[in-house]
């Protein structure tokens, strides 16, 4: 599809992102995106391609990828998505931004660039837009991501990182630097007449069930409050540990079902792993958790600190993770000072500090 009128205002932005957005979950590339569009940007959103490669070894179930549009889709926010199609998966193969851009009839000239998927780099990158941003989101301390990691810092402009730690780990730079945690979509997750109601005795959990999930506390947790409810809305556990029978894995819910899971909930769980790259995640469901008027639980991390009066109870070690449950769990439900906190991080004023710094930028 063919795109439309550029932006008259010169706001012509393209995200080269990890995650597309035509499955359960939502990453900040879409929200800026959105934010941006709705603004009156022209905003491009890249992912990831699905190659033949991730369809074969069933990495992308034939659901999954007839879920996503082939060829260039403007949603109803005025954002244009791509997915590109390809036989191997980034980086190997002849794959090329500016090449897939121009066959899918967008014009391959921006007036910024932000890459948060350093598997997208590739040398006709660098030429699309005069100001190049590097929006790391995690930790890569080895590997095919770490090279090209290294090649996008050398070349960009400015680094927007999602926490303090995922920015002191790409090293000294000689470029201006901006930290921006991930924000929530208050609109969308907000609480609304759902405050009046008190919320059942029930934790919930959303977001990837992989290695950074912490099963054996999760199991720990159910064990010790039998009362309570616990379910798990996520994919990656298709055969899940044993755990206790109040636990209730969901299965992936779909982003627009999750505020009324949410809304029936007194807890949010976010139970991580002792995976190093926990260290560095700005987990985008503690605010959305917040805004919904959730109580929190989370394990401490140099990003992720306890504050109580906001219904944010933290541990550092399973000495400490019953503690910090039933803080959570004592805490008055609905959580308004949750949503207040949750309110001054929301996307629309994480976008206005983005564009800001972008706009700074000097460029090429």
């Amino acid at each position: 599809m063919p795109e439309g009128p550029r932006d008259a205002g010169g706001r012509c932005i393209l995200f080269l992102s990890h995650s597309h957005a035509f499955g359960p979950f939502r990453v900040g590339s879409h929200h800026y995106a959105r934010t941006l569009a709705l603004s009156g940007a022209d905003v491009v959103h890249l992912s990831t391609p699905i190659s033949l490669a991730h369809r074969a070894t069933r990495r992308v179930s034939h659901a999954m990828d007839a879920a996503v549009p082939r060829g260039a889709y403007r949603d109803a926010d005025g954002v244009t998505h791509l997915v590109p199609r390809t036989t191997l998966p980034r980086p190997y193969g002849p794959f090329r931004v500016a090449r897939e851009l121009t066959r899918q009839g967008i014009d391959p000239a921006f007036d910024a660039v932000l890459v948060d998927q350093p598997l997208l780099w590739d040398d006709s990158v660098r030429a699309l837009a005069p100001r190049l941003v590097y929006r790391p989101t995690d930790l890569y301390p080895s590997g095919e991501k770490q090279r090209l990691q290294r090649s996008i810092v050398a070349a960009a402009d400015g680094i927007v990182a999602t926490s303090g730690e995922v920015l002191r780990a790409l090293g000294p730079l000689d470029v201006p630097s901006l930290v921006l945690e991930n924000g929530v979509d208050t609109q969308h997750f907000g609480a609304g007449d759902d405050l009046r109601d008190k919320r059942q005795a029930m934790c919930v959990y959303v977001g990837a069930l992989d290695d950074r999930f912490d099963w054996a506390q999760l199991d720990a947790w159910a064990r010790t409050h039998p009362d309570v409810r616990f379910a798990l809305a996520g994919v990656g556990a298709s055969s899940p540990p044993p755990v206790a029978a109040n636990v209730d894995v969901l299965g992936p819910v779909p982003y627009g079902e999750l505020p009324a899971l949410l809304h029936g909930a007194r807890v949010g769980l976010l139970p991580l792993s002792d995976d190093p790259l926990n260290a560095g995640r700005s987990p985008m469901k503690l605010y959305e958790y917040l805004a919904a008027g959730l109580s929190v639980v989370a394990r401490e991390t140099p990003v992720i600190s306890a504050d109580e009066t906001s219904g944010l109870f933290t541990y550092a070690g399973s000495g400490e993770a019953d503690a910090a449950i039933g803080g959570a769990l004592r805490h008055p439900s609905p959580n308004l000072a949750g949503i207040q906190r949750a309110a001054s991080e929301s996307w629309t004023a994480k976008t206005e500090s983005l564009e800001a710094f972008v706009c700074g930028l000097a460029g090429r």
